[in-house]
């Protein structure tokens, strides 16, 4: 099985380009937190090559720039060519299936305009599931105000 999901920041704005046979493509690079911290106490980051193709290659370009946190899922693909000097040369990247919006567009381009606080943190708790600040024992609806009332007749 090869399966690959990733989530970090656009290191650079994608482009979009054609193939020969007018086919969307687009090559970045994201940055992926590692984990665990250096001896510093700094958490270091791996620069994962993607490639990816037609519409998700499309929504990319459209919906996200550099410094946008993305999950993706894909496949590892590899690949060797011959450099000028004749050496052979081995490529890696992550061939992009599927792309979901990690943030919210507002924080996004508050990030880029230079307002993200210290304190500001992913949307997402991944390690549990929900999003961060939101208290799991809390019920969401407490200040709705008013009642539900569902008919038994409703699913027929």
């Amino acid at each position: 099985m090869n399966k690959v999901c990733l989530i970090g920041r656009l290191t650079a704005k994608p482009e979009l380009r054609y193939t020969g046979s007018n086919i969307a493509t687009t090559r970045f690079t994201l940055a992926v937190n590692r984990s665990f911290t250096n001896a510093q106490g700094q958490r270091e980051a791996d620069f994962i090559n993607m490639l990816a193709w037609r519409k998700t290659a499309e929504l990319i370009c459209n919906y996200f720039d550099k410094g946008s946190l993305i999950g993706i899922d894909g496949r590892i693909q590899t690949g060797s060519f011959d450099d000028k000097d004749g050496n052979k040369r081995y490529t890696t990247e992550v061939v992009v299936e599927n792309v979901y919006f990690i943030e919210s567009k507002g924080q996004s381009q508050g990030r880029s305009m230079g307002m993200e606080s210290s304190a500001s943190v992913s949307p997402y708790d991944y390690q549990n599931n929900v999003p961060t600040g939101m208290n799991v024992e809390e019920d969401p609806f407490a200040d709705f105000g008013d009642s539900v009332s569902i008919d038994d007749d409703f699913l027929e």
